[in-house]
């Protein structure tokens, strides 16, 4: 009998077939237009793009443009491609345009689906961001549909690491951007630590659009983006720190596994007071639970987590004397990439490599936070449904799941799970054999490098050629997943690496034709593909008597999403395909998630070495398992999301005001508003309101008005004057700081002033926020404990952190007003004695040039006389090509010139 939910159900449908079915009146006029875009010239779609603009300038919605808008891209990308998008393509390309995450399965052609939101999106003039997980997919886009865009009359542009500035800022104009996060977010952050409008690559947030979202925007999000400068170099504590750990035992210390979490045990603390201060670290007398102590127990609790939590070729691997992060959920190594609060040197430390010195933040932002600046937003991804709730309430979008174009045909096999790890792999071996034997190509997926490595061993040894694809093989990811699906292929693969590149049955045609004519560039393009698609269609159908690609999985991941994306890899476009996961006790998630209980029915059951049990039942625990172990990592990023709020709340008025000031051709008014504050804090703290004049501070405030405003001023005889009141001084500061002022405006010319009083303004904003930032990562670092006291650490993180951006705000002002206050001109004998030594400069790196080849900046020299780091009024007016004042060889613009 139905439940009244599924009773209703079959009346009215689900949400999601409301949606599908919402859309095809849409999708039956694109196909409409067929007809009348198949006659149009190739100049006629360009000109078509043009009258589309054209319509929206004039008032036309994008939703009224959008028929027209895909039937013409579609027109085009069959044309320049050779593809011709299915009805659920539209469909895909409808919720994308609508600010949804569209769930399509694998090989449905998602890449293609973008270019519909995209171009129509684009339509407006302000740019689409398309975000991918890696730059080689970003590239291989921008490349592949630019050709369609190029036909529509629209620019692409890619942006990708270390790319040449002037092709960046091309890239961020083009119609369409194809970029990843990663290089998004840090442009984001750099852009706004510029000092100038013309040096900003990113043209505002207007339409982004992420493939594989629930990566981007789930797996990743856990980790901030941080810009950072290096800090004292401490190598030899790290160094002296890990020769004492590999001498604790258990009774030192204990783990836990769930939350990654290492603590020291009374014994641990005892044991490691007494070889500190032998080693000379812990002073004399001190223990570990002084307050002069945290920093050292900061880095022994660094060390043991870099021992006991961290593991090579799982969690990193070290690669040209580096230690290089691998990301958990792709398998795909991180370079530059660096674990915080001095982690990353502690694993230095432990695989005796160079220790980089820690960094301090220069800036930060969360994914969550930057995603959330884009005007509208939307994703693509084969698994979504899982984290729906997480994907609405953090980025308020919607999950729609895009039926498939052809049915799935791929058998999903229950667990079977065994005793212990060797059963299992001993298990798997002959599985892979079998398949191996008949000619099914199998994908083998692991959950770290350490096992791929152990599995590929196996198969050595069994005489089973096969290709391993994890972080070490990262370069050669397409097109070991391209051959994925060849006759007999064996492939092994970490965490679902490759994710962005179709497993094709029989090989990917696309990557064949290309290495063909790598090769043999004067060959014919079209005989080459004609020959490779013939011979393609014979071992397709080979691979599909075979019974298509088998997905092999060896162990469960936290996630089910990522369960479901191995297993989506096999039966493409209602292609056969089977998959299947096979799992022991000794698993990571089946031990720490409580296989005591499964053990035990197990022994019961008297299962001998070597048998599995395989049931719908088990199946279903170990699902409700994971969906306890998702819900508590969401609840793990929306605490943490929380926190961050708050600081972003603070960065976007802080980068608010500072492009404020870079707009603005004239600041004075905003320097001349601040002075006055200061003046108003001034008078309030030196003459307080509602007291006696024998009770004012009239030699503080004469002091406070030299050393902050410049001005020497009677304070002590206005005091003595009748009827003088608070109101009174206020106005005369106000009007001696003025003058004194416009005076120095005169002696430096008008234009010269306005760009001093810009750059003075942006510089402390700058080195405010640094300190700010730093701050509040020491307040994030110490709040949780307060929950010991009963108070809610986030309501305290909030009231403390607005306090200290009060406090960051009075003493911006404050430092503006007396930097501006203290420059001056520099006298002719002092103009002259630093033209003379600059000119003295210059013709010895000349000499210098034409002795050598250069070898980038010159070496440092002494500074010009007079010259004091702290105050800009000493450094001159160099140009921006000068060489710098300082003395360090560097020009101007590469030193104090730029943002300091």
């Amino acid at each position: 009998m139905l439940g009244f939910g599924s009773l209703a159900k079959k009346v009215f449908g689900t949400p999601n077939d409301r949606k599908i079915k919402a859309t095809q009146p849409l999708v039956r006029k694109i196909n409409e237009f067929e007809q009348e875009f198949r006659g149009l010239s190739g100049d006629d779609l360009i000109a078509r793009t043009e009258s589309l603009k054209q319509r929206h300038a004039a008032g036309e919605s994008l939703d009224d443009l959008l028929p027209e808008a895909f039937a013409n891209c579609r027109e085009a990308a069959r044309r320049t491609l050779g593809l011709w998008a299915f009805d659920v393509q539209l469909m895909g390309g409808i919720f994308l345009h609508q600010g949804n995450i569209a769930e399509m399965k694998t090989g449905e052609g998602k890449t293609l689906v973008a270019t519909f939101p995209a171009y129509l999106n684009a339509l407006t003039g302000k740019g689409v961001h398309i975000v991918t997980v890696n730059d080689y997919l970003a590239k291989r886009d921008a490349e592949w549909m630019g050709k369609v865009y190029a036909a529509l009359g629209m620019t692409t542009g890619v942006v990708y690491p270390q790319q040449p500035e002037g092709e960046k800022r091309d890239a961020y104009q083009a119609d369409i951007t194809y970029a990843t996060n990663n290089e998004l977010g840090f442009d984001y952050l750099r852009d706004n630590m510029r000092s100038d409008l013309k040096d900003m690559f990113q043209r505002g947030h207007h339409f982004a659009i992420v493939d594989e979202v629930d990566s981007i925007l789930i797996d990743e999000a856990r980790t901030p983006l941080i810009i950072s400068g290096p800090s004292e170099d401490r190598s030899d504590l790290y160094r002296t720190i890990d020769r004492v750990i590999p001498l604790l035992t258990e009774d030192h210390f204990t783990i836990d596994e769930k939350t990654r979490n290492v603590t020291f045990t009374d014994e641990g603390n005892e044991f490691l007071e007494d070889h500190l201060s032998g080693a000379g670290i812990l002073p004399e007398g001190h223990t570990l639970y002084d307050p002069e102590s945290t920093s050292i127990v900061h880095h022994v609790n660094q060390g043991l987590r870099a021992h006991k939590l961290f593991q090579r070729d799982k969690d990193y691997i070290v690669r040209d004397g580096q230690v290089v992060l691998i990301d958990e959920f792709t398998g795909r190594m991180m370079p530059g990439r660096r674990l915080s609060d001095g982690l990353h040197q502690a694993i230095e430390a432990k695989e005796e490599v160079d220790i980089q010195p820690e960094n301090v933040t220069l800036a930060s932002v969360t994914f969550q936070n930057y995603f959330r600046l884009y005007e509208k937003l939307s994703g693509m991804t084969g698994t979504a449904s899982t984290e729906a709730d997480e994907f609405m309430e953090i980025y308020g979008l919607g999950v729609v799941e895009v039926p498939t174009n052809k049915p799935i045909a791929r058998a999903d096999e229950d667990d079977a799970v065994y005793r212990t790890g060797r059963e299992k792999y001993a298990a798997i071996v002959q599985e892979i054999l079998k398949a191996h034997e008949k000619g099914q190509p199998v994908l083998v997926g692991t959950t770290s490098i350490e096992k791929s490595e152990e599995l590929s061993a196996l198969l050595t040894k069994e005489g089973i050629e096969h290709n391993v694809l994890n972080a070490r093989q990262h370069e050669q990811e397409a097109k070991i997943v391209a051959d994925a699906g060849k006759l007999g292929a064996v492939t092994i693969a970490t965490n679902m690496a490759g994710r962005g590149t179709d497993i094709q049955l029989g090989g990917n045609v696309e990557m064949k034709v290309l290495e063909a004519l790598t090769e043999d560039p004067e060959a014919n393009p079209d005989e080459v593909r004609a020959r490779i698609e013939a011979e393609h269609a014979d071992e397709k159908k080979k691979v599909i008597e075979a019974g298509g690609l088998f997905v092999l999985a060896t162990e469960r991941h936290e996630s089910r999403r990522i369960d479901n994306q191995l297993r989506g890899r096999s039966g493409r476009q209602g292609d056969p395909g089977r998959s299947a996961f096979f799992l022991s006790l000794e698993d990571d998630l089946m031990r720490i998630f409580g296989s005591e209980r499964l053990d035990n029915v197990l022994s019961k059951l008297g299962m001998k070495e070597g048998e599995a049990i395989a049931h719908p039942w088990v199946n279903k625990s170990l699902e409700k398992a994971q969906a306890k172990v998702e819900g508590r990592n969401f609840d793990i990023r929306k605490q943490l999301l929380k926190f961050d709020d708050v600081v972003n709340d603070q960065r976007k008025v802080i980068f608010g005001q500072r492009r404020e000031i870079m707009e603005a051709t004239d600041v004075n008014d905003i320097a001349e508003d601040m002075r006055h504050q200061v003046i108003d804090d001034m008078v309030d703290q030196y003459v307080p309101p509602k007291t006696y004049v024998d009770q004012w501070d009239a030699e503080g405030l004469y002091v406070a008005a030299m050393e902050k405003l410049g001005v020497d001023v009677p304070v002590m005889k206005w005091v003595e004057e009748d009827g003088v009141d608070a109101e009174v001084i206020q106005e005369r500061l106000v009007e001696a700081s003025d003058k004194f002022m416009a005076d120095k405006a005169a002696q430096f010319g008008p234009e010269n002033m306005r760009s001093i009083e810009k750059q003075i303004l942006l510089q402390t904003i700058d080195s405010k926020w640094r300190e700010h930032i730093l701050r509040l990562e020491h307040l994030r670092s110490v709040v949780g404990f307060r929950g010991y006291a009963q108070r809610d650490p986030l309501n305290e993180y909030k009231t403390e952190a607005f306090q200290l951006f009060e406090g960051l705000l009075n003493s911006l002002r404050e430092e503006v007003t007396q930097k501006l206050s203290q420059i001056r001109p520099l006298s002719e004998e002092e103009q002259k004695a630093m033209l003379a030594r600059i000119q003295a400069q210059r013709d010895a790196l000349q000499s210098q040039a034409q002795a050598q080849p250069p070898q980038g900046e010159a070496e440092a020299e002494a500074a010009a006389p007079g010259f004091v780091e702290a105050d800009p009024s000493t450094w001159g007016n160099p140009g921006r090509n000068d060489l710098c004042p300082c003395g360090s060889g560097k020009k101007f613009k590469h030193c104090h010139g730029r943002l300091s």
